[in-house]
């Protein structure tokens, strides 16, 4: 999708009509957020793996106990690196997944952040579970990757 007579495809953090963001879309901006990261944190989030999914599924909003999937923005699945050992190898690989729907959700109903504000936020909180750091920690790699 193009604007019209201008060749420039719309940011997803400037739409107020039309389509809304897709997960590729979403995903993008969260590569982005982990580009931005200080290089402490991104050298150890090489094998954690990133998706972006449209809501959680069943199985991990029982897990959670989360009736609404609009309430899960996202998740770290794994062990936090402060807990690993060596009896942690040939596990599958930790995974951040974001869900797409309720951080647009999110988005909407705030109305005053840029989407990039809100994915990196989300996503930020999910590595720094990662790192198993504290909410102190978290916000203030926010502000670095921000």
């Amino acid at each position: 999708m193009t604007s019209r007579g201008t060749g420039l495809t719309p940011s997803p953090m400037t739409r107020t009509i039309g389509l809304a963001p897709s997960t590729d879309e979403i995903e993008a901006l969260a590569r982005t957020a982990l580009a931005r990261l200080p290089e402490q944190f991104a050298a150890h989030l090489g094998e954690v793996v990133l998706q972006i999914e449209e809501f959680a599924d069943d199985e991990l909003l029982a897990e959670l106990g989360i009736e609404d999937p609009f309430e899960l923005t996202g998740v770290y699945e794994g062990v936090p690196l402060d807990l690993k050992s060596i009896s942690d190898s040939g596990r599958v690989p930790d995974r951040i997944r974001l869900f797409r729907a309720p951080i647009l959700d999110e988005w909407i109903a705030r109305g005053d952040e840029t989407l990039e504000h809100l994915v990196t936020h989300v996503l930020v909180h999910e590595v720094g579970h990662h790192f198993g750091l504290s909410d102190e920690a978290m916000h203030a790699l926010e502000e670095a990757a921000g």
